[in-house]
């Protein structure tokens, strides 16, 4: 698998949670930027105008609010490795990066780790601390949302 680098001065949030759920529904779930408001706390809307995984090089943007500041994501897919990895570069006006998804069979159920990479011209207090929690929240929502009975992901 590609390591998830960026740039070698920028910060890193790496979290990883067990989902009991088979990996092409996890996979087919964390690749449809339109769900994660369902599951990321900064997520507020993603325009991505395919249904279903996204596929290499394709371009989306997203809405987040990060800190009460609303801020326009722009994305573009450089890895569509179904159903083990998925790899976006992102910029913005205030932080630009990539989030690195990495998926593998565990047992009955889906080791899933999330890495997100950013540099920023933000100088704000406790900035990384926050991005950190809402990550670790972000995981737990998942894992609650795709380990709820009879949950359907299309």
């Amino acid at each position: 698998m590609e390591q998830p680098s960026f740039q070698p001065y920028a910060k890193t949030l790496s979290n990883e949670v067990h989902i009991e759920a088979d990996i092409e529904t996890v996979y087919a779930y964390v690749t449809q930027p339109d769900h994660w408001h369902e599951w990321h706390p900064t997520s507020v809307s993603a325009d991505n105008s395919v249904h279903g995984p996204l596929p290499k090089d394709h371009r989306f943007t997203e809405v987040i609010n990060l800190l009460g500041l609303r801020i326009e994501m722009n994305y573009r897919v450089v890895i569509a490795d179904a159903p083990c990895e998925f790899k976006m570069a992102f910029t913005s006006s205030v932080v630009d990066g990539c989030i690195y998804y990495s998926l593998l069979r565990d047992g009955h159920g889906t080791r899933f780790i999330r890495t997100l990479q950013y540099i920023t011209e933000l100088n704000l207090n406790g900035l990384h601390a926050r991005m950190a929690e809402l990550s670790t929240r972000a995981m737990d929502n998942l894992k609650h949302l795709l380990e709820m009975p009879q949950r359907s992901t299309a």
